[in-house]
């Protein structure tokens, strides 16, 4: 009986991991409030989880060069379960948000590690393999609120916490049992935290991580600031808006495989220029299209970002050595992260009053970008 290839148990898993995940995401913001009554406790919902994932990215990622990733891959499955276990039982707002700083400690490799183990296994389909893992992930996220309407139809009880946190034991679980890796380091060679310093000040990486800190931007401004400009300037209403989450998980998803496998053989620069040019034009025009026809550009800029994702952290562990491809998947991690926290806060307030001004600012700073890896020398 053939084993199970990396790509498919780490895929698997994290397509278990985001069905919990999208199935709970949308519930614990409004039992937050109904506990509560706050909204600035509703925001800490998004905060406590963004804090916990930054602060664990660049820790882990070095530590699974010296220790070996499935270790930590496991560690973070098993963190994701406890705090579903957490949000099952807790009755205060103060056990949801510790259970979400759990939770944030717990993704943290499984999206960091996930594309470093592969780039390994994989060395000559590095693109492809890692579209494919990006892909599962947004494959999970877009059907858990699907799952999660058929078990909770009305948004109450408590089971949807209780599925999250089974789905993420049988994600480790299946990690722990079927991911055939060295449980030691990643190379024979201990890194140091010079050498990482020497590849974080080569040129051609700080301008992708520059790049890597407006795409966490841009997504996190498609699923926060986006729907609320959107619901006032096109009159999209909830299902409109759902479908374009539907919309934005499916074309980065998509994209990411085609671009992936493709860039492994024509390579990567071209798609990092033009998956930016895409992004920067579709939120440059969206609001010249009425109504639901706003789809189009919008699609055309999540496709763009998808390219621009898969083909950078590609091309991240390409320049990174063996012995270091966790901690610069970690610092991946670390200034997407960044982006998607503090880019929906900035586009916010720049577009208080004008929210067009704020996406028009984004898209510049896309283009800006798209120039600077067109003419940068690596």
């Amino acid at each position: 009986m053939q084993k199970p290839t990396p790509l498919f148990v780490l895929s698997m898993s994290a397509t278990l991991l985001m069905l919990g995940v999208g199935m709970i995401v949308a519930l614990l913001p409004q039992r937050v409030h109904d506990m509560t009554g706050s909204l600035e406790s509703v925001g800490l919902v998004a905060s406590v989880f963004a804090f916990a994932y930054l602060l664990a990215q660049l820790p882990i990622g070095a530590l699974s060069n010296r220790l070996g990733p499935k270790r930590f891959l496991v560690i973070g499955y098993l963190l994701c379960a406890v705090s579903g276990m957490m949000f099952f039982s807790t009755e205060t707002a103060c056990g949801i948000l510790l259970g979400r700083a759990v939770q944030g400690l717990g993704e943290a490799p499984i999206w960091a590690l996930g594309p470093a183990v592969l780039s390994l296994a994989y060395p000559t389909a590095k693109g492809r393999v890692i579209g494919i893992y990006n892909a599962a992930i947004h494959a999970g996220l877009t059907a858990g609120p699907l799952l999660g309407l058929l078990i909770a139809p009305d948004g109450q009880g408590r089971l949807p916490y209780l599925a999250f946190a089974v789905l993420c034991a049988i994600s480790g679980l299946c990690v722990l049992i079927f991911l055939r890796l060295s449980s030691g380091p990643t190379s024979h060679t201990r890194p140091t935290f010079g050498q990482f310093l020497r590849l974080l000040r080569r040129r051609q990486a700080l301008v992708l991580l520059l790049g890597v800190l407006l795409y966490g931007a841009g997504y996190g401004v498609f699923l926060t600031v986006l729907p609320v400009s959107l619901a006032s300037t096109h009159r999209f209403g909830a299902t409109a808006i759902s479908l374009l989450f539907v919309l934005f998980y499916a074309t980065v998803s998509l994209s990411q495989i085609v671009a992936g496998t493709i860039s492994d053989r024509i390579g990567r620069r071209g798609f990092l220029v033009w998956g930016m040019a895409l992004a920067a034009a579709g939120l440059a025009v969206f609001s010249l299209f009425p109504g639901h026809w706003a789809y189009i550009p919008l699609g055309m800029a999540s496709i763009g970002m998808g390219i621009f994702c898969v083909a950078s952290i590609a091309e991240l562990n390409e320049i990174a050595p063996d012995a270091l491809k966790g901690a610069i998947s970690g610092s991946y991690y670390f200034f997407w992260g960044a982006g998607y926290v503090l880019g929906p806060l900035v586009i916010g307030a720049v577009g208080t009053g004008a929210p067009l001004l704020g996406f028009t600012t984004l898209a510049v700073l896309f283009g800006l970008h798209s120039l600077a890896v067109r003419f940068a020398r690596h």
